[in-house]
């Protein structure tokens, strides 16, 4: 090969590793073909000149669907900085130069951390950098941990139980776990109540396939106590409305309290775990400025809040509820 070829070659590398990468991510080649805006036997052709350079298969190929090699996923983690650095060369060079006035932001989070926890840093980010597109998803915790691993989403704000490899988890803000009940109940207005206390009052809870409804009946097992649910609903805002009208009582994360409610609040941190939320991203990406920008953001409004540490309990499956509140 003449050194013209050479240099044509290696100005085509970055072409094929991002073919690469797209296709690693999202385990198909159609699929990988599909983001780039390439035909598919372009995307095959690309990752098979690869393979041919460094003289090692990097899929293993079952039907529609390919998994990456142990060689292919060595080259991932190496090519995927690199692709993701060039691609963002343009951004992290005006941030270099002191210019994040453009680009876009990404950010998947469920409905109870846009509600209480994400407004005051939004509104100051969007003073900040007026020029940033902030798009705000409102998903699930299943939702968005594929959001996180397909790149629709450059970073997730949420509470994690349990952090699968692939997924950083940074909490920067802690809440406690709350007993609310309506302002004239029998246990209104106590410092603290016992599960004894608390067991023959029928609770509002949200739905029973989230973990907050499995975290209550395992706390009661464990206390050998019966519990009586009497309503089932979804967020926080509805359960604080119905415990409001005295439709019973309810166990809920302090962070959906403003204080502004007609309702009196007892802590259950002595029965219950704290539950942390915080930044979640995809192990291994890169942070193009905008996100730095947020998390940076973040990490400001909330200087002043003690982070701890929560049990590991609770698999990824089950992130949906965190995500709910």
């Amino acid at each position: 090969m003449g050194s013209g070829s050479q240099i044509h070659y290696k100005q085509n590398r970055l072409k094929q590793l991002r073919a690469f990468c797209h296709a690693a991510r999202t385990g198909s080649v159609s699929a990988a073909a599909e983001k780039i805006f390439l035909s598919q036997p372009t995307v095959s052709l690309q990752i098979q000149a690869l393979e041919r350079e460094f003289g090692t298969v990097l899929f293993e190929r079952r039907g529609p669907k390919i998994k990456l090699t142990p060689e292919g996923d060595l080259l991932f983690q190496m090519a995927e900085p690199l692709v993701e650095g060039m691609d963002k060369l343009h951004e992290t060079f005006a941030t270099q130069c002191g210019r994040v006035d453009q680009g876009v932001l990404n950010i998947a989070a469920g409905e109870s951390t846009i509600l209480y926890i994400l407004p005051d840093p939004v509104r100051e980010f969007v003073d900040q950098y007026p020029g940033i597109e902030l798009k705000m998803h409102n998903v699930t915790g299943r939702d968005g941990l594929a959001m996180l691993r397909a790149d629709e989403v450059d970073l997730a704000v949420g509470s994690m139980l349990e952090v699968p490899d692939d997924i950083t988890y940074r909490p920067f803000v802690t809440y406690r776990p709350t007993l609310i009940t309506p302002a004239d109940h029998p246990l209104a207005g106590r410092e603290t109540v016992t599960l004894e206390d608390i067991a023959p009052y029928g609770l509002i809870l949200p739905p029973r396939h989230l973990s907050t409804w499995r975290m209550v009946d395992l706390v009661f097992k464990q206390h050998n106590l019966g519990y009586r649910v009497t309503l089932e609903a979804g967020g926080w805002e509805v359960i604080k409305k119905y415990v409001e009208l005295g439709l019973g009582i309810s166990i809920v994360t302090d962070v959906c309290l403003t204080g502004e409610e007609k309702l009196s609040t007892i802590p259950l941190d002595h029965y219950f775990p704290k539950r942390s939320y915080g930044i979640v991203q995809r192990r291994g990406k890169f942070l193009s400025p905008q996100t730095k920008c947020f998390i940076k953001t973040l990490d400001s409004a909330f200087a002043d809040r003690v982070v701890e540490p929560q049990p590991q309990t609770v698999g990824e499956a089950e992130w949906e509820d965190a995500f709910l509140g």
